[in-house]
């Protein structure tokens, strides 16, 4: 399959051109031709799948721009990703300058942007607070004729408290409102919304846990319990990246770590939720005119924010969510270039480090000794280690082990005596289970006995 299949217009096209898209991705091909039959999708998806454009195209192709009203709200939880969409949205209007689309993000002038909705977008792109404000608040943006609503990051959307201002909007809607929600997760929480706005929604989920990991190298690097600063200094003097984002879970963590950094005379970045709106728009401005080889971020920037050139990514502390991971490493190795991700961990870390792998990541283990990378098999040999054995395990291996003088039919019988422990043991656990449920309804029995006579 290949884009023309979709019978896009001129603009569209010539957008995918431009970008050099050459067929769709997995999440493109199944989500374009859903949109285009009005169909209320679910999109599951890690980030680097193409869900932008997924909705993006569709949505472009369909505009009316005859009709001057809003067609389509697009919501995300942070500024950053706003200005993102916006940008891939703007190429849409260099070829068809009939195209309106609006930028509206906390940080920008309020009364300018009232201004600018003197004459209404199609497009309406921007953060769930400042579209709440300037729709249903100031009355400047009129959301009730749009008929597509996109909520995009949406489990990160619920994360940051935005659900509600979403809500608020979605309520002033048309009754026969076209919604899309992505996310690279759909938490328990989040389904109540969904039911209350979609119509038999379609769920497309992207089953690629590695799309954003094919061509990147992920090592572990064992702290053995030693200062992670310490070491990320001793690593920075060999890795010479092109860029690098440092990972912290903690946005004090971030900022202490970048200051440290710039005290050793490195010129670093940083991004996280604490920066004041005009210095997250000066900083994502810098970072893309590559004047930073190390970026220090917590997990905001991990979340559909591209970021050009990225060839190395340092997890000073694993993530909390395994899923994060997979965001986190996939802001290098992008395209056909490679990457590399390397993750500080020590014991306590075992636990997510065997999600992961269980997940399909193939890790190399290593510490890094005399300035050098050196391979170590300790994580392979501590799995191999013997665990734990219950009492019937330690029986049962007595059974099994092999004596020194085998008489004839010895497997039958050692089978048979195998199969009679373990049929015991099964009784005896019923046995056990029954007398505890026992005591308990004895007990509930007299508590409610007691109650009734209190009563």
């Amino acid at each position: 399959m290949d884009f023309k299949y979709f019978n896009f217009n001129d603009a569209c096209n010539q957008v995918i051109k431009e970008l050099n898209f050459q067929e769709p991705t997995k999440i493109q091909a199944k989500v374009i031709p859903l949109v285009k039959k009005g169909r209320d999708i679910i999109g599951v998806s890690q980030t680097g799948t193409g869900k932008t454009h997924a909705f993006l195209l569709p949505i472009m192709d369909m505009i009316d721009v005859e009709n001057e009203s809003v067609q389509a709200v697009i919501t995300t939880p942070t500024r950053e990703l706003a200005q993102q969409i916006y940008d891939h949205a703007r190429l849409f209007s260099k070829y068809d300058n009939r195209i309106r689309v609006s930028l509206v993000t906390g940080g920008l002038d309020k009364q300018k942007a009232v201004s600018k909705l003197a004459i209404q977008p199609h497009v309406v792109i921007g953060t769930p607070g400042r579209i709440r404000d300037l729709s249903l608040n100031e009355q400047a943006l009129s959301i009730t004729t749009a008929k597509t609503l996109v909520i995009d990051e949406a489990d990160m959307t619920m994360e940051f408290g935005y659900l509600e201002d979403i809500d608020a909007v979605a309520g002033k809607m048309r009754s026969d409102l076209h919604m899309m929600v992505f996310s690279a997760t759909i938490p328990q929480n989040l389904r109540p919304f969904l039911k209350k706005y979609m119509d038999s929604p379609v769920i497309v989920e992207i089953d690629d846990h590695l799309t954003t990991s094919a061509n990147v190298q992920h090592i572990l690097l064992n702290t053995k319990h030693k200062d992670r600063f310490g070491l990320l200094e001793e690593i920075m003097k060999v890795l010479d990246p092109y860029m690098c984002i440092i990972f912290c879970n903690r946005r004090e963590s971030v900022s202490a770590v970048a200051k440290a950094l710039r005290e050793d005379g490195h010129k670093v970045g940083e991004i996280h939720g604490d920066l004041e709106p005009r210095e997250r728009k000066q900083m994502m401005r810098r970072i893309k005119n590559m004047e930073y080889q190390y970026i220090v971020a917590t997990d905001i920037a991990a979340r559909g924010i591209d970021i050009d050139g990225v060839s190395h990514v340092v997890n000073l502390e694993l993530p909390e969510e395994s899923d994060f991971y997979i965001h986190r490493s996939g802001r290098c190795g992008r395209g056909k270039y490679k990457g590399t991700c390397i993750s500080m961990y020590d014991s306590t870390d075992e636990e997510n480090l065997a999600i992961l792998e269980r997940k399909g990541i193939e890790f190399k283990n290593q510490i890094f000794k005399n300035g050098h990378f050196v391979e170590t098999g300790l994580r392979e040999k501590r799995k191999n280690r013997p665990k734990h054995q219950t009492e019937l395990e330690k029986k049962v291996q007595a059974i099994v082990k092999k004596p020194q003088k085998v008489k004839p039919g010895y497997k039958k019988k050692r089978k048979y005596k195998v199969e009679q422990l373990v049929r015991k043991e099964k009784r005896n656990t019923i046995k056990q289970d029954i007398r505890r449920q026992r005591k308990e309804r004895y007990k509930q029995a007299q508590r409610d006995k007691k109650a009734a006579e209190e009563e």
